[in-house]
C-alpha cells in the first residue's frame, strides 16, 4: 500500500514510523535488494554515496549482480554541529544551499563561503581517494541507482541528483533504507522512482535511529569495501 505517497514512491508498509528496523547497513542493505529484484543481472548502476551510503550499496550490488561505483557528495555542515548542514556539493563541484534555512542560521557571508570551500576540498579529496582519475561510466539510457544510508533533510541527495543529471543520467532511482515522509515526497518528484522501506513522520528525524547498531565510517573503511567488492564481483 502507498497511501499519501506518490505513486513512483516504493515502501515496506509494515515498517513506517518504526525505529531500529534494521541491524545495520549491511542488513539495510539486503532489505533494500529485495525490494530492488526488477533490475537484478540488469545493466543498472549501482551508485553510493560516501560515506554511509557505500556499505549499503555494496549489499545491493552484490546481491544483484549489478556494477558498483561512487558519487561523492557532501552536506555543507554547521560550524557548532557536523551533524547538521545548510547545504551541499557534488563531485563536479555544483552547489546547492538550504536557501529556506540560512536566514534562520545567522551566519555571515564570510562564513558560508568557508563552509563551501571547506565541502569542497572534501570532495575534491574524495574523488581523488575513491575514483582517481577514472571517469564516470555511461549513465544514459540505463537505470542508475543512487543509494545512500537515510534521507533527512535530502540535500545531499538532491544535488547528487542534480550532478548525476548534468552527467547524463536519465534514467535515475533513489534507494535508501528510511527517510523522512517530507523529503520523500520532495526527491520523488525529481526522479523516477524511489525505494525506501522505512518512511517516517514527525518533527524529529535521525537516520540513525532506524539503526540498531550505527557508526560512521572513515574513507579508509569506503575503500576497503570497494576493494573487497571488485575482488568479489570481476564481472562486473
Amino acid at each position: 500500500m502507498n497511501t499519501g505517497l506518490p505513486a513512483n514512491v516504493h515502501e515496506l508498509a509494515d515498517l513506517r514510523n518504526r525505529i531500529q528496523v534494521f541491524r545495520d547497513r549491511t542488513h539495510a542493505g539486503q532489505v533494500l535488494a529485495e525490494v530492488l529484484t526488477a533490475y537484478r543481472d540488469s545493466d543498472a548502476l549501482v551508485l553510493g554515496i560516501p560515506a554511509g551510503g557505500v556499505p549499503v550499496a555494496a549489499v545491493i550490488a552484490r546481491q544483484l549482480h549489478l556494477a558498483l561505483d561512487v558519487a561523492v557528495v557532501s552536506k555543507i555542515t554547521l560550524p557548532w554541529n557536523t551533524e547538521a548542514g545548510y547545504g551541499a556539493v557534488a563531485f563536479d563541484g555544483s552547489v546547492r544551499l538550504n536557501e529556506r534555512l540560512l536566514p534562520q542560521l545567522g551566519l555571515s557571508a564570510q562564513e558560508i563561503q568557508q563552509g563551501i570551500a571547506r565541502t569542497l576540498d572534501k570532495v575534491t579529496r574524495r574523488v581523488g581517494r575513491l575514483r582517481g582519475q577514472r571517469p564516470l561510466p555511461p549513465l544514459a539510457h540505463r537505470p542508475v541507482i543512487l543509494v545512500d544510508d537515510g534521507l533527512a533533510s535530502g540535500f545531499t541527495l538532491h544535488t547528487a541528483r542534480e550532478a548525476l543529471s548534468k552527467a547524463g543520467a536519465d534514467h535515475l532511482i533513489v534507494a535508501v533504507p528510511t527517510g523522512h515522509w517530507e523529503s520523500v515526497q520532495s526527491l520523488a518528484a525529481e526522479v523516477e522512482a524511489l525505494y525506501c522501506p522505512n518512511i517516517r513522520q514527525g518533527w524529529s528525524f535521525a537516520v540513525a535511529d532506524a539503526y540498531r547498531i550505527w557508526s560512521d565510517l572513515d574513507e579508509e573503511e569506503v575503500m576497503a569495501l570497494l576493494e573487497g567488492f571488485a575482488e568479489q564481483s570481476p564481472g562486473t
